[in-house]
This record gives structure tokens, C-alpha cells and sequence, in this order.
């Protein structure tokens, strides 16, 4: 056998050898490539999956947003509607007493001094109630003139009284909870002769 015989074999020898090789290694990237398919269907069924999930949870959020906002409204409708149903319910006692106080009047035999006394019996009652509601009469008489709670009808000249000095009380003003909701209607005195006096002495 000669040397090129030789190379000749060694030559289809390494062939089937190469082409063994190459068909492992494609045989090895086909599986690669089925593999990481099948990998990829999975991850993309599991995202799927996941993103369905979320979904229905956003959905359920929302809808239990939808409710708590619907009762939320409603609560807030039945507090404007019956908040004051408590203070309805007091005031109803003094309609009441104001009813009989009128009905005794139409008798001939009405006693004044019987009336007299229901009526304050009545005025007692609703002030009670008023306190119940942290409802507060502003009555300033004497007490220097305030426009923050007192509104000044007239000024009147009164030496014996400082200027500015509330000296009578026309219409009682009232707050609730320490918030004005009307004012005191007032008469104020306003500088006369004591005050002219004092100017002098300064």
C-alpha cells in the first residue's frame, strides 16, 4: 500500500467521523431548540397565568371601590337627611307644651298666672335641650360691645357706662359648638358726658 493509499483512508476514515460530530451536534441543538421552546411556552403560559390573575384582582378592587364609594355616599345622604332627627325628636316635647299652653287659653276661666308658669316650664324645657346640643346663648348685656358676636342696632349717649359698653340686649345671639350662628342684636352706649370728661382730665 502506497503512502497516498493511505492518506486516502485516513481521510474517509475522519469523514464519517466529522459527519458523526456535526449530526450529534445537531442532533444536541435540536434538543437545545425544543427544549427552551417547550421553556418558553411554559414561562409564557405562567405569565399568562399570572397577568389573568391580576387582572381579576384589579377587577375585585374595583368593584369593592365602586361599593365603598356607593356606601359611602349613602351613609353621607342619611347623615344630612336624619342628623338632626336626635334634636327633632327633643323639639317635639316643647311643641307640645307650646300647644297645651295655647289651648288653655281659650277658656274663659284661664288663669294668666297658670299660663305664665307653662310657658316658662316650656322655655326651660328647650333651654335644656340646648344644652344637650352644645347650643349657647350670647346675651352681652354690660359686657364691652363685640362684632366678632353682637350686632349693634343703635348707640345711645350713657354717661354712667364706659363707651362701647353693651346696655341692652334686643334678640340673644346663640352658638353651636363655639361657632356663632347668630348674632346678638345690641344697643351700645357710645361716648357722652363721662366720656367728654374724661377727655378733659387728659
Amino acid at each position: 500500500m502506497t503512502q497516498e493509499d493511505k492518506s486516502v483512508d485516513d481521510i474517509e476514515q475522519v469523514q464519517p467521523e466529522a459527519t458523526e460530530a456535526e449530526a450529534v451536534d445537531e442532533a444536541t441543538e435540536a434538543a437545545v431548540e425544543v427544549a427552551t421552546e417547550a421553556d418558553l411556552v411554559k414561562q409564557l403560559q405562567e405569565a399568562e397565568e399570572r397577568a389573568s390573575a391580576a387582572q381579576d384582582q384589579y377587577i375585585r378592587a374595583e368593584a369593592e371601590m365602586a361599593n365603598l364609594r356607593r356606601r359611602v355616599e349613602k351613609d353621607v345622604e342619611n347623615a344630612h337627611k336624619f342628623g338632626q332627627e336626635k334634636l327633632s325628636k327633643e323639639l317635639l316635647g316643647i311643641a307640645d307644651n307650646l300647644e297645651r299652653a295655647l289651648q288653655s287659653t281659650e277658656s274663659d276661666a284661664a288663669d294668666i298666672n297658670a299660663i305664665r308658669e307653662g310657658v316658662e316650664l316650656t322655655l326651660k324645657g328647650l333651654v335644656d335641650v340646648f344644652g344637650k346640643f352644645n347650643i349657647v346663648a350670647v346675651d352681652p348685656i354690660g359686657e364691652p360691645f363685640d362684632p366678632q358676636l353682637h350686632q349693634a342696632m343703635s348707640m345711645v349717649e350713657n354717661p354712667d357706662v364706659e363707651p362701647n359698653t353693651v346696655i341692652a340686649v334686643m334678640q340673644k345671639g346663640y352658638q353651636l359648638n363655639g361657632r356663632l350662628i347668630r348674632p346678638a342684636m345690641v344697643m351700645v352706649s357710645k361716648g357722652g358726658q363721662a366720656a367728654n370728661k374724661i377727655d378733659e382730665q387728659a
